[in-house]
């Protein structure tokens, strides 16, 4: 019994991720919250980004969703249409109806997405300390699905790390802390405020179409102490134009997704991925209305969005 103990003891020490401290949760929203940092939005914050609106412009910050759409290995999407003619057949009525329908079938974490608060846990538990076998189930999540987050309207801002660093697209491996995303936002004159979303520009969607192959492999993103630092303001969701938002290869070697971590299960801060900053950089909108209406798949740990900014 001795040795088990000493080898446990030993593993513990050599596996912190397995063995992290338990002191974040319950949620600073109350340990039976289920909607994270959403509970941050009010209709206060929707009144002030209104007023951010000045040009009436809209920028849609969704991808094309198709089999060519960034996606994280073995994701893939497949689209069949059923055809109820095909152009040839007797239409239907009076009126002469013909049409179409189709059949999707898809993972719903490819291309421009929302990772829910069921998607990253540590160590099989998830935000608040739920524990995976208590809300996950081969039909559907119980709880944190995609269906039960608020509509995301809120002020939005846009850091040009691209801009800042004079560089046309951020090498894979870049990690973006607080030192930067202060330096980000000073040098375009905004704050990141409470309640807000705030998304990353690094360039390197364009490796998209590119070198695929490259896109995934690696990317600028954000570092761990970046995630920190965004989550004690008290942010909504972080978005970039990568597949995952998070710097790869990791900081530390041997992690998986710790910013994920740190994002999701430790603060209840939605991740926003594959957003499309080309247009807004363009105009150098940093500051803008954010709204974002889900589909409300039940059960769903991730969906497939196309957000907008008004400006």
């Amino acid at each position: 019994m001795k040795i088990v103990l000493a080898a446990a003891a030993i593993y513990a020490l050599l596996s912190p991720a397995v063995t992290l401290a338990e002191d974040w949760y319950p949620s600073k929203f109350g340990a039976d919250d289920t909607l994270g940092a959403a509970n941050s939005l009010s209709p206060e914050g929707v009144l002030a980004a209104v007023k951010l609106v000045k040009t009436g412009k809209v920028y849609r910050l969704g991808v094309e969703t198709g089999s060519t759409s960034p996606a994280y290995p073995p994701r893939n999407y497949k689209i069949t249409i059923l055809q109820l003619d095909d152009g040839t057949g007797t239409p239907s009525g009076s009126n002469l109806l013909t049409g179409n329908d189709d059949l999707l079938q898809t993972w719903v974490g490819i291309g421009s997405q929302i990772d829910g608060l069921g998607h990253i846990g540590i160590n099989h538990v998830y935000y608040n300390g739920v524990p995976a076998k208590d809300f996950v189930k081969v039909p559907g999540l119980t709880k944190f699905s995609i269906s039960d987050i608020p509509p995301i309207v809120t002020r939005g801002v846009l850091l040009d790390f691209v801009g800042l660093k004079g560089k046309g697209m951020l090498p894979a491996g870049t990690a973006l802390n607080s030192a930067d995303i202060k330096a980000a936002a000073s040098a375009q004159g905004v704050t990141i405020n409470k309640g807000d979303v705030v998304i990353l520009h690094t360039g390197w969607l364009a490796m998209a179409t590119q070198d695929p192959a490259a896109f995934i492999k690696g990317e600028p993103g954000l570092g761990v102490e970046g995630a920190q630092y965004l989550a004690g303001i008290g942010v909504v969701a972080v978005g970039a134009d990568t597949f995952a938002v998070e710097v790869m290869p990791h900081e530390t070697v041997g992690q998986a997704f710790p910013v994920h971590q740190e994002l999701i299960p430790k603060n209840g801060i939605y991740i926003l991925e594959n957003m499309d900053t080309r247009e807004l950089i363009k105009d150098h909108a940093y500051e803008f209305l954010f709204v974002l209406g889900q589909p409300r798949l039940v059960g769903a740990v991730q969906a497939i969005i196309n957000p907008v900014a008004i400006r």
